[in-house]
């Protein structure tokens, strides 16, 4: 028998033991069947190392007890940020037409760039100093402020249209 075929067999028989603990932790159906497939994954992973002189059921407690705890401090620690998220969605959310009317018009001019000329423009609108916009593009730094200015002035004219 291979060790895919005793796993199987081992979970047809401690089938129920595995959705009675994991029912026991989880009463919404959705975390229910992660939580079992959580179970599931721990244990094929220990089924090589699991050594029969000791009792399966003591074995299949032990992991899926512990993976029921950290399956529900998971839970805990993502029900808070999502609380966090949404006792802040209006900071995170904030939208002001007029800016996203002036940004639309920015990344609409900003299409027009080729994509050499749309680098060292993102990086000046990112705040980066000249010198170190110059090292990431990997030129100097005359060669990036000729470019800048280049730049400056196709979308001063463009944005004038």
């Amino acid at each position: 028998m291979t060790q895919e075929e005793a796993f199987l067999n081992f979970l047809e028989k401690n089938k129920p033991l595995i959705i009675k603990v994991a029912t026991s932790y989880c009463y919404d159906p959705f975390d229910r069947s992660d939580l079992i497939q959580d179970i599931l994954l721990q244990l094929w992973k220990a089924f090589p190392k699991y050594d029969a002189s000791y009792e399966s059921t003591t074995w299949l407690y032990k992991i899926a007890l512990n993976v029921s705890i950290s399956f529900l401090r998971r839970k805990k620690s993502r029900s808070k940020t999502e609380q966090e998220y949404n006792d802040h969605y209006d900071l995170i959310h904030w939208q002001d037409i007029e800016v996203e009317a002036k940004l639309t018009i920015l990344y609409s001019a900003l299409e027009n760039l080729d994509p050499y000329d749309k680098a060292v423009i993102i990086l000046k609108l990112d705040g980066k100093p000249e010198i170190e916009a110059a090292e990431i593009l990997g030129i100097s730094k005359s060669n990036y402020s000729t470019r800048l200015s280049r730049i400056k002035n196709k979308l001063k004219t463009q944005l004038k249209k």
